[in-house]
């Protein structure tokens, strides 16, 4: 469902909301009041340092502009629950240490357009979030948020949004993203979802089904049975799709799957074994490796079908394509020169080289969103998730774990998810995320086990 943001003039009755642009930083945030006479420093947050210097913000919870009972709960409840969210998806971004709604005052109504910025700035906080939340005619939400600074005792931002109540972590969500934005000059990430392979069972008959989930857990749902096992699901650009692998009668065969109607199609119909899918970012082709004669090679086919075309030549296995974010070019694993290593070409398959010159092996490359880096698997003892530029150059190591593989970007290139497997015979693996400082580092809740994350483009 696409959400309405409403541009709306400050009404004397209740809190208004308007859209402003987001500016990048300039500077790391400064824990200190302006001397007098003297304008306060710029509320800025540095997303370099990690969680080493998080900048303290306070979220109280929404107030309702009448307690109105909803298919989500009644709108008071629902301000306490658009508190949380809040608070979890700045907490888990590292940047942010967030005063929660039970460490707080109430706010009234009124407030929200009026902070107390006296009593704000005794909890030693230098940002504040306020908003509310309003029950519609029509049976929508109205979600508004504002973003002050509590030095300069001035509104940074405010954003508001329409939902149905159906959908109010979505509103939550990006009341989150407008604040993280304004406050780090990044883009957004946390109104996003995930596609990925929850699994089940012992190690040697593991059930994996498909899957898919908010960037922070939330909203699950299963879209296979389990009845056959699938592998590697990304997000087609328009976010309508799934493209995953399945063993269908023991064959690993490439799939489209239709979120909304639930059928799923055959991307190429012939006997060959095709694996490692991912949509092109205008979302008009479908890269993939396919088994042919004994030799696996990069090809490219139409979303509408057809035949496909070749892009790899070389002997020995090429696989696990990705685009750079404007088209150009595709990065991929082949083990050509004798060990699983990462080569860039042209997007037609042109101008083929090596990037990848460290010890070890590298795997499961896969272009950040920004087009500044490409995350990999290093396969060097241990399973490490690590970064390198598109030239093959910084190579920098996140983890360090005993299996970590399949990063996946977040859709504003600061965060990766992957899955980490244990040791012995579980086979357990679970999904976790790390920025790029390599400091911020959690596990995300799944029902099941979980592997081969795909994270998907911001929502609409």
């Amino acid at each position: 469902m696409r959400i309405k943001w409403l541009t709306i003039a400050l009404l004397a009755a209740a809190p208004g909301l308007a859209q402003q642009p987001a500016t990048p930083p300039a500077s790391a945030p400064v824990q200190q009041t302006a001397a007098p006479g003297q304008q306060p420093p710029p509320l800025e947050v540095s997303v370099t340092g990690g969680i080493s210097a998080p900048l303290p913000i306070a979220i109280p919870v929404l107030p309702a502009a009448a307690t109105v009972q909803t298919p989500a709960g009644s709108t008071d409840e629902l301000g306490a629950k658009l508190a949380e969210v809040m608070t979890a998806d700045l907490k888990n971004s590292g940047l942010f240490t967030p005063l929660g709604a039970e460490r707080l005052r109430a706010i009234g109504y009124d407030e929200v357009t009026a902070p107390q910025f006296d009593y704000w700035g005794g909890t030693g906080v230098q940002a504040l979030v306020q908003g509310f939340v309003r029950a519609n005619g029509d049976g929508t939400l109205t979600v508004g948020c504002y973003l002050y600074d509590v030095f300069a005792k001035a509104e940074l931002t405010r954003q508001g949004f329409v939902v149905s109540p159906a959908d109010w972590r979505r509103a939550a969500h990006k009341c989150a993203d407008t604040i993280y934005a304004r406050l780090t000059g990044e883009g957004p990430y946390f109104d996003s979802r995930v596609a990925y392979v929850s699994e089940t069972g012992p190690k040697g008959r593991r059930i994996k089904r498909l899957a898919i989930m908010d960037q922070d857990g939330a909203n699950h749902r299963f879209l296979t049975n389990g009845q056959s096992i699938v592998l590697t699901p990304r997000f087609a650009p328009n976010q309508q799709t799934i493209v995953y692998m399945s063993y269908v009668n023991d064959q690993p065969r490439v799939y489209v799957y239709d979120i909304g109607s639930g059928r799923q199609r055959l991307v190429v119909q012939n006997a060959s074994l095709t694996f490692a899918p991912r949509f092109s970012p205008d979302g008009r082709y479908i890269l993939f490796s396919m088994a042919v004669g004994g030799n696996t090679d990069l090809y490219r086919v139409s979303v509408n079908g057809g035949a496909a075309q070749r892009l790899t030549t070389s002997p020995g296995i090429d696989t696990g394509g990705s685009y750079s974010p404007d088209g150009g070019r595709i990065v991929f694993e082949s083990d050509r020169s004798g060990s699983q290593q990462l080569y860039v070409m042209d997007a037609d398959g042109g101008n083929q080289r090596r990037i990848s010159f460290g010890g070890g092996r590298y795997a499961t490359p896969v272009w950040s969103p920004r087009g500044d880096l490409i995350a990999f698997t290093k396969i060097a003892g241990n399973f490490r998730i690590g970064v390198m530029n598109p030239g093959g150059g910084g190579e920098k190591l996140l983890t360090d774990d005993w299996q970590d593989e399949g990063p996946t970007w977040s859709p504003n290139g600061r965060v990766l998810m992957f899955f980490r497997a244990t040791q012995g015979s579980s086979g357990k693996a679970d999904i976790w995320s790390v920025d790029l400082t390599g400091v911020n580092l959690r596990r995300l809740p799944t029902p099941l086990d979980g592997s081969d994350p795909g994270w998907g483009p911001l929502r609409p």
